[in-house]
């Protein structure tokens, strides 16, 4: 039985049952491509079948290096950018006490570094981990991304310093590519523990493999349990069958985008879901905006947002629909209390528990922007646990290659990225960019 389901109805008002399965061809093919391996970017399509051929013997491997850096460190610094941080830091974010930096008794916390170039960040980061035994999960297939690379080397450098260098070869493990790359020679030259980011799995697909599970498994999440998870919803997806909850979603998203509904919102009403929105924000975003196509992924986290972007999404311009994600079981249980004087007025929902009163700001506020003209699409997640969370990663995933295929586009490459990167080395003047250098600095002048 699957923990995920969805349900479609509140987008008829909008586009027909007849408009989206107009879409079911198209659906069909990009299944097919993606298990046969005949569409565009069919390279990277290694995170089809991985749930199931992930190796038990791997993700053993990969407990048993999280649990000693569990033993000798207070502290594991996850180095990368994109998706080689985002999809472990939305399930750490998932699973985790909301207040465990504030506790004594948490274990190992893992922290993330690389994923920006802010010198407070960093300066604040290297003050905080003087004295602190800590070590580093560094994610790089080249070694050489600007971003992880500057993180790596100030790190490296302090770990090195505070515990020798032989000590902190034992500290440090890289996740990159088998043969090749300046943290491949690295990690040889110095010893390291090393894991292989997979060639034909790009990074914003690569949360269940040791990209993401060694972060997961470090700050104690089990993630036999992830892996599980992802391998039904790789078996419930596998099929162009009616049940398809995968085509679905593709069906109906690019549906509502030919209505011309351009903006996708991401909505959750758990506060524990901000990171995995800001995963599913890049695994769209990037794999979907080709070519001056694709939906804009954006998010809210509700009900903080309806206090500042409500107004817009139900009263701005009707170009927009909304994903919302429920989370039907909670973890804990908290009960608003009677007071007597009743100041607040809360008495009417005085011995109810606090997700009720949220489900039904959540019910409330679906309602409200269903008739005010905004599509809802309704996705519920039994529970925010380690096998719903590889359903619901999994499920997302498919979803965005199939979706990618309907739109006409190659989801599995990102040549937009490079843009900045070149402007970038031109400004900085790095070694072999010098026409570039020069032809930004006239337009500069």
């Amino acid at each position: 039985m699957k923990n995920i389901n969805i349900d479609v109805k509140n987008v008829l008002a909008t586009v027909s049952m007849d408009n989206i399965n107009s879409f079911e061809a198209k659906a069909d093919d990009a299944l097919r491509m993606l298990h046969d391996g005949t569409g565009a970017g069919n390279d990277f399509l290694g995170w089809v079948n991985l749930p199931s051929t992930t190796d038990d013997a791997l993700v053993d491997d990969i407990i048993k290096t999280a649990n000693d850096m569990r033993a000798n460190c207070e502290v594991v610094v996850a180095i990368g950018i994109g998706g080689s941080y985002l999809g472990a830091k939305a399930v750490i974010e998932a699973l985790s006490d909301s207040f465990a930096a504030y506790k004594q008794d948490n274990g190992t916390t893992v922290l993330f570094a690389g994923q920006n170039i802010g010198e407070d960040y960093l300066y604040e980061l290297t003050s905080y981990l003087k004295n602190k035994k800590y070590g580093i999960v560094v994610i790089s297939k080249s070694g050489t991304t600007t971003e992880p690379a500057i993180a790596f080397r100030m790190l490296k450098e302090q770990l090195e310093a505070q515990i020798g260098k032989t000590e902190a070869a034992k500290r440090i493990v890289a996740i990159t590519d088998a043969k090749r790359g300046a943290l491949r020679q690295l990690a040889t030259e110095e010893g390291y523990k090393t894991y292989v980011i997979a060639d034909n799995v790009g990074g914003r697909f690569s949360v269940l493999t040791p990209v993401g599970l060694l972060p997961i498994a470090v700050a104690g999440f089990d993630i036999r349990k992830l892996v599980e998870g992802a391998r039904k919803m790789e078996k419930a997806t596998a099929q162009g069958v009616e049940d398809n909850m995968a085509m679905l979603y593709a069906k109906t998203r690019n549906a509502l985008y030919a209505a011309g509904k351009k903006i996708e919102i991401l909505v959750n009403y758990n506060p524990k879901l901000h990171y995995f929105a800001e995963w599913w924000k890049q695994l769209y975003g990037e794999s979907e905006g080709k070519d001056h196509k694709g939906i804009f992924p954006a998010a809210v986290d509700n009900s903080t947002d309806l206090h500042s972007m409500g107004q817009w999404i139900q009263d701005g311009e009707r170009t927009i629909f909304e994903t919302v994600i429920s989370v039907i079981n909670q973890r804990h249980k908290a009960v608003i209390p009677t007071d007597e004087a009743n100041l607040d007025g809360l008495n009417y929902i005085a011995s109810r528990r606090v997700d009720e009163v949220n489900k039904m700001a959540e019910l409330g506020t679906r309602i409200a922007h269903v008739d005010g003209g905004v599509p809802n699409i309704h996705i519920t997640v039994d529970s925010l646990c380690e096998e719903c969370l590889g359903e619901l990663i999994y499920f997302f995933e498919k979803a965005c290659g199939i979706s990618g295929y309907i739109l006409g586009v190659n989801p599995f490459n990102q040549p937009g990225v490079e843009a900045y990167k070149k402007n970038m080395f031109a400004l900085l003047a790095k070694p072999g960019y010098e026409k570039e250098t020069e032809a930004i600095r006239s337009r500069l002048s």
